[in-house]
């Protein structure tokens, strides 16, 4: 096992334990805020172009994926009332570390695409796919309000897609390359700030 997987297990276990209590709540203000089940589940691609179901807690109305993959702006109405705060503060995305203990994911990685969008990705862009995803990495940090953006262009879709893909890509090539554990720290650090001083 090496330093990195080392790392995630400790974290995702130490995460769960701690946040154990918190999930509850969330649980119990999701049960009240809208019907349907409590975690969201969609099928990812991962390290070797292989498919994982990534976890998150439900943040939309049930059957809401039929209007596509994309949320558009911090008002759209797919998104509940109670989803859009879990949305603002990334708290949909903890569970996430159950997938980290389950080896699918890393905590600090390339976010994992569906794979509709990874089928256009080029020769040199599918390097993005020779490690595992994570739960945060530099350009998640970068695109923290990504919604805001979708929602000022003119067809969000084509934005997503031509702009906004190759630019994350870009920086997940950088980390790639250049990744070791003092990194991941910085980028949890970076992304932590980002979401509470937001």
């Amino acid at each position: 096992m090496d330093a990195k997987r080392m790392f995630d297990i400790v974290f995702a276990v130490t995460g769960l334990l701690f946040l154990l209590p918190f999930f509850f709540v969330v649980i119990i203000l999701l049960k009240c805020d809208s019907k349907g089940s409590v975690f969201y589940k969609q099928i990812r691609v991962g390290l070797n172009h292989k498919n994982f179901e990534l976890i998150k807690f439900r943040t939309m109305y049930k059957n809401s994926e039929i209007g596509g993959l994309l949320t558009v702006g911090d008002h759209d109405t797919r998104i509940t009332r109670f989803g859009s705060w879990l949305r603002k503060y990334k708290v949909d995305e903890l569970p996430q570390l159950i997938n980290i203990l389950r080896g699918d994911m890393s905590l600090v990685g390339p976010r994992p695409e569906v794979l509709k969008y990874v089928l256009l990705y080029d020769a040199f862009q599918k390097k993005v796919l020779t490690v595992k995803p994570g739960i945060t990495d530099w350009a998640s940090i970068q695109y923290i309000d990504e919604n805001q953006l979708l929602a000022n262009a003119d067809d969000p879709e084509k934005f997503y897609i031509n702009t906004i893909i190759p630019s994350k890509i870009t920086q997940n090539l950088k980390y790639i390359d250049n990744h070791n554990l003092w990194v991941d720290l910085k980028i949890i650090s970076y992304t932590i700030k980002r979401i509470i001083f937001r």
